[in-house]
């Protein structure tokens, strides 16, 4: 990862995955800003249990970390390695559900794994295509920030608005949304992003914000009500968010408080834009109401960190992502082009 730092000249921010050809090291984002500590697995069930417990997230890095987690269970596999292998594939693709670029990946390398005639040479090309799915992933996101740049085509520095964290913490380095905002401060054309702390994992507050301001970035942290009354001011000029699935209409699943996001950002004349690898597109769903929406359990919103902030009965609705219709999207953005005024006829021109 430093050499493709060096050789695009570009910061590509905290790198949260570690590979050694051995184990996989995650950094545990559940514990910033506070703590940066690294997280071991040698092998698929550890990734598995990493990923579902949301020591990492982002869609892209999901995605990664499960290929590495195929890899290590070739590495570690017994006389039944093809069972072996097989049962690591299963565990991984239930560790989360709406996430696309999990499942892509791990098709992915269980088509190099039923090309292998021996454990050895399952080991060798597996994590060979997880390294592969690693670099091409920081390519992505390298292209998509050029690509989006042209679309925004600033005469003078921006104000943007992003949600969530889509980062070098979210992804294999550099970022997909926040890749965005790098480049335009590269370019000089950064005034100010705004940060929503996203309720209830505050992915903005802990991990955007740290991300941004330790990399020298104007970044601004809001509460997420504070969304409408920015975007009011008229000062912004795009909402910048990532996603987690894409479908063929141009629908787009994306942490919870993006819908919301969009119909503000229209109201106002705001442009929205949405920043993900091809991997997130997922062509075989028709529109966003077929995505499966993942819920998790009500303590995530009636504490933080084991503090009450609400009654410890008190039922809880907690949906981790929301639907944006395509009707409120300006622009996708992706490595293999870009979709105006997204719809069916723009994304399969694009993705077939």
């Amino acid at each position: 990862m430093a050499n493709e730092s060096e050789a695009t000249g570009r910061n590509i921010g905290t790198v949260a995955l570690r590979w050694d050809g051995q184990s996989l090291a995650l950094l545990d984002q559940r514990l910033l800003p506070a703590e940066e500590r690294w997280m071991t697995a040698k092998g698929a069930a550890r990734v598995a249990q990493c990923i579902r417990d949301m020591v990492v997230r982002g869609a892209p890095a999901i995605g990664i970390s499960a290929a590495y987690g195929v890899a290590l269970a070739a590495r570690h596999a017994g006389a039944d390695w093809r069972g072996e292998i097989r049962h690591a594939l299963r565990a991984l693709a239930e560790s989360r559900p709406t996430a696309v670029n999990l499942f892509w990946a791990l098709q992915r390398m269980e088509r190099v794994f039923e090309a292998c005639a021996s454990r050895e040479e399952a080991v060798a090309r597996l994590a060979a295509e997880a390294e592969s799915i690693h670099r091409e992933d920081l390519q992505a996101n390298l292209t998509m920030a050029d690509q989006a740049l042209a679309v925004m085509a600033p005469e003078a520095p921006l104000e943007v608005l992003t949600h969530c964290n889509t980062g070098a913490l979210a992804t294999g380095g550099y970022g997909t949304a926040l890749g965005v905002v790098r480049r335009l401060h590269e370019a000089g054309k950064l005034a100010r992003v705004y940060a929503d702390e996203t309720r209830p994992w505050l992915q903005g507050s802990r991990l955007t914000a740290w991300e941004l301001a330790r990399d020298g970035l104007p970044v601004v942290l809001n509460a997420d009500g504070a969304a409408a009354s920015i975007l009011a001011r008229g000062q912004v000029s795009w909402v910048v968010v990532g996603a987690d699935r894409i479908t063929a209409n141009g629908d787009v699943a994306n942490k919870i408080g993006t819908y919301s996001l969009a119909v503000l950002a229209r109201h106002h004349g705001v442009r929205f834009m949405v920043v993900a690898p091809s991997s997130t597109v997922d062509m075989s769903l028709a529109r966003g109401s077929d995505i499966p929406i993942e819920e998790r359990e009500g303590s995530e919103v009636r504490e933080i960190r084991g503090m009450a902030l609400a009654p410890a009965d008190v039922p809880v609705y907690n949906p981790v992502f929301d639907v944006t219709p395509a009707h409120l999207i300006d622009v996708i953005v992706t490595e293999k082009g870009v979709v105006r005024q997204p719809g069916e006829a723009g994304m399969r021109a694009l993705f077939g």
